[in-house]
């Protein structure tokens, strides 16, 4: 499904599938695959993988799905941001109130954990820098980006 959805398979499918998958395996679904069709995951991904670490650490650059479909121009936006914590946990931090981003705490969907995979665990002066600039290059891509600080 996946491979079907990176190669433009027409929207109504995917969504039928995921709906599928979600309903009979979704304790074996892996973290990454996001929980809604979005057409421009794979430009996304794309942007993302320009962005490279070159040591390690204990910081991650994650990314937040938005709601914006009370928007004039789009139905989802993105939030960029670094944490300490693992993704899933720093979204549910959000999602609580805590540190919170206001986009996060009332637009926030989901993590997509997929595009930002290899920029889990690195330093956090160079998450500071691949934050700000993943935000502004996804801006220029035509994205509504929140975050990127």
């Amino acid at each position: 499904m996946h491979e079907l959805w990176m190669r433009g398979e027409m929207a109504i499918h995917i969504e039928r599938y995921l709906e599928g998958l979600w309903a009979t395996a979704a304790e074996s679904i892996p973290d990454w695959l996001p929980m809604r069709y979005i057409d421009w995951l794979p430009m996304l991904y794309e942007v993302a993988q320009r962005f490279q670490a070159s040591a390690k650490g204990r910081t991650n650059i994650y990314l937040v799905l938005l709601d914006r479909a009370d928007s004039w121009s789009e139905s989802y936006g993105i939030y960029v941001g670094m944490s300490k914590y693992s993704p899933a946990q720093r979204f549910d931090q959000h999602k609580a109130g805590i540190r919170a981003a206001g986009s996060v705490l009332k637009r926030g969907l989901e993590v997509l954990t997929g595009p930002t995979l290899h920029l889990r665990y690195i330093k956090r002066a160079e998450a500071v820098r691949i934050e700000m600039e993943l935000a502004e290059a996804l801006t220029a891509a035509g994205l509504s980006v929140k975050g990127g600080h």
